[in-house]
């Protein structure tokens, strides 16, 4: 009853949802020169970095793809899974003077940090399409499946963000360890780089990130040819969903303490 009682809290305060999410895109390019333009440097610039380093400096093979539109193809979900992650990580922290003086559900709080990184990732995704323009790309089939791994994208940025907002309240630490693991991440998930440079045997283990069959199906989508992998697709979904159900699992059993430890 009192579990109902929470979902049914949560859709009462989508307006506080959405208030938080459009605090946090104002704030977020407040006195900036250039506004809400960094939402398309920041990965322009990481794809430049990224072209140049594995495209002409490593040779990495792109097949008949155009490298830049190959890195920013992956870039786009990377990015977005990153900034969603890093925000609705230290979202509890950041938003304490809130959660010590009203009632309201905690996890809209980490919810709208993803919803913000949303419209980043939705505003940069125009500049790929003016990539794929400039370079000729034809739209295939495949796009049609973009909607699928947007959606992995952000349940499994959901499900970290919970897991870790929670797990700083507590542990401050993480606030040094979210920077490691999205930097790591971003060199050993194939953002600048194919993922069939993997050899074979190590394939299954380097699949245990699920962000690898997320952006591999994200550049399929974009790119068309050889279709992901099913048992993968497969095996990531279920690995994604058990990150949320345990992420919210998690976040519901300690957000009665936050208050008091925040």
């Amino acid at each position: 009853m009192i579990e109902r009682q929470y979902w049914r809290d949560l859709w009462r305060y989508r307006e506080l949802l959405v208030f938080l999410a459009w605090r946090d895109i104002l704030v977020r390019y407040k006195q900036t020169a250039i506004g809400v333009s960094w939402a398309v440097i920041r990965p322009l610039l990481t794809m430049l970095v990224l072209t140049v380093v594995f495209g002409w400096v490593a040779k990495m093979p792109s097949g008949s793809d155009p490298y830049p539109v190959l890195v920013f193809s992956a870039m786009l979900p990377w990015q977005f899974f990153a900034g969603a992650f890093s925000d609705s990580g230290s979202s509890l922290i950041a938003n304490s003077g809130m959660i010590s003086k009203i009632y309201f559900p905690r996890m809209i709080i980490p919810v709208s940090s993803v919803i913000t990184s949303l419209v980043d990732f939705l505003i940069s995704f125009f500049l790929l399409l003016c990539l794929m323009g400039f370079y000729g790309c034809a739209i295939h089939r495949s796009f049609l499946c973009l909607p699928i791994f947007v959606m992995l994208a952000i349940g499994t940025a959901l499900g970290a963000g919970l897991w870790v907002s929670s797990l700083m309240v507590k542990y401050r630490d993480f606030r040094y360890i979210i920077p490691f693991v999205v930097q790591f991440g971003l060199y050993v998930s194939p953002v600048g780089f194919s993922s069939k440079v993997i050899p074979e045997e190590w394939r299954i283990i380097y699949s245990l990130n699920p962000m690898v069959c997320v952006i591999d199906g994200f550049r399929w989508s974009i790119l068309g040819g050889e279709a992901p992998f099913i048992p993968s697709l497969i095996f990531t979904t279920v690995m994604i969903i058990i990150i949320i159900a345990s992420g919210i699992r998690y976040f519901r059993s300690t957000e009665k303490t936050f208050a008091d430890m925040i």
